[in-house]
């Protein structure tokens, strides 16, 4: 037995742990973390007024909600205020992706680097990744961590790992079909591009090496549409994953590719909703729609307590499996900075795409929404056929319950996406 088959095998009796096994493991590394967070500037006046040690797992109510923007340094270029060790004791520095303002910079350490690739594991195991694969990461080698994490993860694993930056797509399969890869990492949207690219140039990604597809960076791995056409498209299995540079990598695909399990040995996971009335949050039961809120347990160099992702889902902890992990049903819905209201409807990019990728499995496409009188608009902006925006249009309706405007534009004019796709255009404050 070698190293990676002795660590597999406790990652699985992790996944198995009882209900009160696991809380009494998260709870001892609570503890030892807000041990570490106490002592930091940070959090010194936020854990001001808790009692520590902490004697149960509900208390985690006790300690304050942390916000993207409790996290902005007082300066651009500074690390995030969560990072708050003496700046030698960091080796890596990455960024976010700056969807919701400028991009912040996130350090680790030494052993904080170690810790996001044993959650990368989990990935990996779900994969089946040994080391007799072959990877593309088929996208460029920015500052964005999930890249070099995955990157690092598989080397770890003893795959071999074939870098995909600075290269056109056309370039990319042609990696693909002759270092014989076995998976391909990349986002959902990319991977869909790669299809479209690969019927160009009359490349059957069905005959080539390729059995999985790890995708990550925006919903779609566990939308069963947005799955499927990537499936049928390479002829290969999606495995959704998903996390985030202030938290880490804190969840990977379910079996049955129906949604997607936290790893709960690694990150507390809270179901809450928040309005005006609950600025603070409050509890949902299982299967209703709630924001994940996550607290790491191995990052002591950025510890992110009591997070809100943005993240919108629905919990399961009944699902079927040999995983006793929390389970998202169909892993991350939308985000809750995202999600719109539109005539008394609320509606979230995904379930757009969801429906746009049952008209055409690669047609781009974007969202645009506008405000006249008062009231709220929605458009889509499709390279489709006139039949086929008909079609959206018509789907649009009856899914929604919304009437959409559909507008068929040229092949080619709209933005092409690698990394996070970022498809609705937000016109109400014009």
């Amino acid at each position: 037995m070698n190293f990676n088959e002795a660590e597999q095998i406790e990652r699985r009796k992790l996944c198995g742990l009882s209900r009160d096994e696991l809380q009494a493991l998260q709870l001892r590394k609570l503890n030892e973390l807000l041990r570490v967070a106490e002592k930091q500037a940070f959090y010194a006046d936020r854990l001001a007024d808790v009692s520590l040690p902490l004697t149960s797992l509900d208390q985690i109510t006790t300690l304050p909600i942390l916000t993207k923007t409790d996290m902005i340094p007082a300066h651009r270029g500074l690390p995030g205020r969560i990072f708050g060790l003496p700046r030698d004791r960091y080796t890596r520095m990455h960024q976010t992706s700056g969807t919701s303002g400028w991009p912040m910079p996130v350090y680790d350490t030494p052993q904080d680097w170690n810790w996001f690739l044993h959650c990368w594991q989990f990935v990996l195991d779900a994969a089946n990744v040994t080391s007799n694969d072959v990877a593309m990461m088929a996208f460029s080698f920015g500052p964005f961590i999930g890249f070099w994490t995955a990157n690092d993860a598989l080397v770890q694993r003893g795959a071999m790992v074939v870098p995909g930056g600075g290269m056109s797509s056309e370039a990319r399969l042609q990696m693909i079909v002759d270092n014989e890869c076995t998976i391909v990492c990349c986002t959902p949207t990319y991977a869909l591009h790669l299809v479209s690219v690969a019927r160009e140039n009359k490349i059957d990604l069905a005959a080539t090496k390729v059995t999985r597809i790890i995708v990550a960076g925006e919903p779609g791995g566990s939308m069963p549409i947005v799955r499927k056409r990537i499936e049928e498209g390479w002829g290969a299995k999606v495995i959704d994953h998903s996390g985030a540079s202030e938290l880490g990598a804190w969840g990977f695909g379910s079996d049955d590719g129906r949604g997607m399990h936290v790893i709960e040995s690694e990150f507390i996971a809270e179901l809450l909703h928040f309005d005006d009335d609950h600025p603070s949050g409050q509890s949902v039961a299982e299967g209703e729609t709630a924001e994940l809120v996550l607290t790491n347990l191995g990052r002591f160099g950025g510890p992110a307590i009591r997070y809100r992702t943005g993240d919108i889902v629905q919990a399961d902890r009944s699902n079927a499996s040999d995983c006793n992990f929390l389970w998202l049903r169909g892993g991350v819905l939308g985000r809750a900075d995202d999600m719109m209201v539109i005539r008394g409807v609320n509606v979230f990019p995904s379930s757009i795409e969801a429906i746009v990728r049952e008209v055409d499995a690669t047609a781009e496409f974007r969202i645009i929404a506008t405000r006249e009188d008062e009231m709220d608009q929605l458009a889509v902006e499709a390279e489709l056929s006139i039949a086929d925006s008909k079609r959206l249009s018509d789907l649009l309706r009856d899914r929604l319950a919304l009437r959409v405007a559909v507008q068929n534009v040229e092949t080619g004019t709209l933005p092409q996406f690698q990394a996070k796709a970022r498809r609705l255009v937000d016109r109400r404050s014009e």
